[in-house]
């Protein structure tokens, strides 16, 4: 049992003791200090909130919104949504901020509070730090009865969220129609079962040649919902019995993407963005942006196009904030996180979608030629779980004087560089867990390297 508190949001298991969990108790809490937190940045009084397909989305979200209103302040509920629906909600609406409830990758007993400011982006550490300080002291003023907020649904987000997609510049629908896909998607029982098939609909694929797997959006994952190769062995096997062109998979909150090859093998997440990238810096010359968890592909393919590449700390708030300071016309994270700035900044699988098949359309190839194009590295990603009370900053100074003739990079966790490979550790913002991730031309030198560091990091412990 878990509560996390970090530039991710407030996330935790349910159940459990108040303070320990995202119990009812904390979940009305932290509510009730951001929505005073947002209260105090402007006077509009407007605010969206949506949820993945979660077992306690229902619960969390009356939760959320009896919160929200008991501060004066009008929910526009999009309800059961995508993540970077509710953040485009937020602009669309004029809100001064939204929650988007959702753990993300996180398996069904988890669930969270995802904050984002009045341009539909999370908020920084900075402002998290003011809500958790309001939290702390329990600074908060419920409304009186006259002056109570009100409660109304939008239905259209995920509409309005396709169309300024199928409409961006760089969609092209004709050429996709053209190739006539067939594609499986794993939906994974929450959003992406509902919002892929209809964005896939609109970008000209018939519905005859979309195939859903774990469409029932119950919360009750089919597997482990984060999209690693591991997780997704009845994708590749689908995609080869239905000889489709692709596989999707998406996370339960629709933000982050992977493809599956038309032979069943897997594009890797890695490259999703890669792939991505490579089309939008074929039509835009500029920089790039992802953080130091992530591929050194992307800084070839960016080499290749003439622009500048740039790494950021792991988290989708620091991406962001570097992608701002760089001009950089795409970005994201190696965990399949596509960032399309001038659509908005936020992780978005859908804009990931369209740009990937229009990419495949205009090159002619199969996704398996296309990932044939691009530069073989191969990454291990691992994770040795926290208990409480050890000090990660003692562990990392440990491995750092054992590495230290090597470069050393501890902008974000600690980072080790050998000449051509590089392994990352750093603690999660998001589980209470250490992450381990190594990359080399070679598959057995990377995870040679990831075991040899998690061996490091236990005799630490020790």
């Amino acid at each position: 049992m878990a509560l996390i508190k970090s530039i991710s949001g407030i996330r935790g298991t349910i159940g459990g003791k108040p303070g320990e969990t995202l119990s009812p108790l904390d979940v009305v809490r932290f509510t009730a200090a951001f929505g005073t937190w947002l209260s105090k940045q402007s006077s509009n009084n407007k605010i969206i909130i949506g949820r993945d397909g979660r077992i306690s989305g229902e619960m969390v979200q009356g939760l959320v919104v009896s919160t929200l209103n008991a501060l004066g302040l009008n929910v526009i509920d999009v309800g059961l949504s995508t993540t970077p629906t509710v953040e485009m909600a937020v602009v669309f609406e004029k809100a001064a901020g939204g929650i988007i409830l959702t753990a993300s990758h996180n398996p069904k007993e988890w669930n969270a509070l995802k904050l984002l400011n009045s341009k539909g982006e999370f908020i920084n550490a900075a402002d998290g730090a003011e809500v958790l300080a309001i939290a702390e002291k329990d600074d908060y003023t419920f409304a009186s009865v006259d002056k109570l907020g009100n409660h109304t649904s939008n239905t259209s987000a995920l509409q309005q969220h396709i169309h300024e997609i199928i409409n961006y510049a760089l969609v092209d629908i004709a050429l996709i129609k053209k190739r006539k896909f067939k594609i499986v998607v794993d939906a994974i029982n929450s959003s992406g079962a509902f919002a892929v098939p209809e964005l896939l609909k609109a970008l000209g694929v018939k519905d005859a040649d979309i195939i859903v797997l774990n469409a029932e959006v119950n919360g009750k994952f089919a597997h482990n919902p984060e999209p690693l190769p591991q997780h997704l062995t009845t994708l590749c096997n689908e995609v080869n019995k239905q000889k489709a062109d692709l596989g999707i998979a998406v996370d339960p909150d629709v933000d982050r993407l992977c493809f599956v090859c038309e032979d069943g093998s897997l594009f890797g997440e890695e490259y999703t963005l890669v792939a991505v990238a490579d089309y939008v810096l074929q039509q835009r010359k500029g920089n790039t942006v992802s953080n130091m968890s992530s591929t050194r592909a992307l800084k070839d393919i960016t080499l290749k196009h003439g622009g500048e590449y740039f790494a950021s700390a792991v988290g989708e708030v620091n991406v962001v904030t570097k992608m701002k300071a760089v001009n950089a016309v795409i970005g994201g994270e190696g965990n399949g996180g596509i960032i399309v700035p001038d659509l908005h900044y936020g992780r978005d699988a859908l804009i990931g979608i369209a740009l990937f098949l229009t990419h495949l359309a205009k090159e002619k190839k199969t996704a398996k030629q296309l990932r044939n194009s691009y530069p073989d590295y191969f990454m291990s990603k691992n994770k040795i779980e926290l208990q409480n009370g050890f000090n990660v900053h003692k562990i990392f100074d440990v491995i750092k004087k054992k590495y230290k003739k090597q470069n050393i990079n501890t902008d974000d966790g600690l980072k080790i560089e050998f000449e051509t490979d590089w392994v990352h550790l750093r603690t999660s913002n998001t589980e209470p867990i250490i992450r381990i991730y190594a990359e080399s031309n070679f598959e057995t030198t990377a995870a040679n390297i990831a075991n040899r560091l998690m061996q490091d990091i236990r005799e630490a412990m020790q």
